[in-house]
């Protein structure tokens, strides 16, 4: 059986609106100044701010300006993921799928993933789509489902989602093909997303 990698993203953008603070802080990680980082988010972290809450889990993660600590990390994308910030639900998914700092557990990753994954979250969109194409973590096989999420994913800049389609497209038939970009081209963001087919259940 193919193994599924999920990379988790370190990348960090701001929202519109975000508190001058968070702005700081986020400069300031950027120019790796981490301990001013430390110092602009944690305060808004502890506040409640989902951004400042997804990037503080970030430095936990990576050991940048407090020392590595996994467990934490998983707590503050936690709160983020529960507000609806997008990169903290791919990363608490990732973090389940792998069984990091948590007991793995395919059921939450899929949950998580698919939230991301209906914010159009590339990345997210990436890893539902290897789910749906090598049935994987509980998710039924479905190419359509799987080119779907790949077209969506490649349109929000994934390379690796505009390989692997490349691919799948080749074991598809082109009515599979010709649904999967019904589908696609149907969807917006912040809609569910479907979790069945007509013609994709077997490739």
């Amino acid at each position: 059986m193919r193994k599924l990698l999920i990379a988790i993203a370190v990348a960090f953008s701001l929202q519109s609106g975000a508190h001058a603070g968070l702005a700081e802080g986020a400069s300031a990680y950027n120019a790796k100044n981490y301990a001013l980082a430390l110092k602009e988010i944690a305060p808004l972290a502890q506040a409640g701010n989902a951004d400042a809450q997804h990037l503080l889990g970030l430095m936990y993660y990576m050991g940048r300006g407090v020392k590595r600590d996994y467990k934490q990390a998983f707590e503050w994308h936690r709160k983020a993921a529960l507000q609806g910030k997008a990169d903290a639900e791919y990363v608490i998914a990732a973090m389940y799928y792998q069984g990091n700092a948590v007991p793995q557990d395919h059921r939450q990753a899929v949950y998580w993933f698919r939230k991301a994954a209906e914010q159009g979250h590339a990345q997210a969109q990436h890893a539902l789509g290897l789910m749906y194409k090598y049935h994987q973590a509980g998710v039924p096989q479905d190419y359509v489902l799987a080119y779907m999420l790949w077209n969506l994913s490649a349109a929000g800049g994934n390379m690796n989602a505009v390989e692997q389609r490349a691919a799948l497209s080749k074991q598809m038939t082109q009515e599979q093909i010709e649904e999967g970009q019904a589908l696609s081209s149907a969807w917006k963001p912040g809609t569910p997303l479907p979790t069945a087919s007509r013609t994709g259940a077997s490739g």
